[in-house]
């Protein structure tokens, strides 16, 4: 969809941007401080969650399978966690017409809060979960403690995106480029 319409000008018709399907939620994006629907802040999240999981998953299973110990294991976990998901807010943009420059200052500004919450919950709760860090890839505990541990950061993590979304951070920063 073409959006050249209504960003060229200083002002703003807002009723004319929310018109536009799926950009009813989307009013943050350009500096205004508005409602923030929890349906957007969750796409957010779990967009944000998509990339963390991959890298925390690949992480963990790498440092697991070559028995690594637990301080390592979760290195290469969270390191994995913010690549991953930095990568997808990366790709998205560039994908836009973004330099790698700045593209890469997008993603920073857009998931630098969300990945590090998600990933202090996540870790935290599998390092609280007893026998959690000691077991194998083929233990239900290690994907329980693992995939809980996503669920329950997904939860905290939504009301933080929320708030910065609602302020004109975080994910709002990758608006500007839809």
């Amino acid at each position: 969809m073409d959006h050249s319409a209504h960003h060229t000008g200083s002002a703003h018709d807002q009723a004319t941007h929310e018109g536009h399907h799926g950009h009813a939620d989307h009013a943050m994006s350009h500096g205004g401080h508005g409602r923030v629907s929890w349906p957007m802040a969750a796409k957010a999240t779990l967009h944000c969650l998509t990339g963390c999981a991959i890298g925390e998953i690949l992480g963990m299973a790498i440092g697991t399978a070559l028995m690594w110990g637990n301080v390592p294991t979760m290195i290469l976990a969270i390191t994995l966690a913010f690549l991953f998901g930095y990568s997808f807010t990366l790709f998205a943009v560039r994908r836009a017409g973004l330099d790698f420059k700045t593209a890469i200052k997008v993603a920073l500004a857009a998931d630098t809060v969300s990945i590090a919450v998600m990933e202090f919950v996540d870790n935290a709760i599998i390092a609280l979960t007893p026998g959690a860090m000691d077991a194998h890839l083929s233990d239900g505990l290690f994907w329980s403690a693992l995939l809980g541990g996503f669920a329950v950061a997904f939860l905290i993590t939504t009301p933080v995106n929320k708030w910065m979304i609602g302020r004109g951070k975080g994910h709002a920063v990758v608006h500007a480029y839809h």
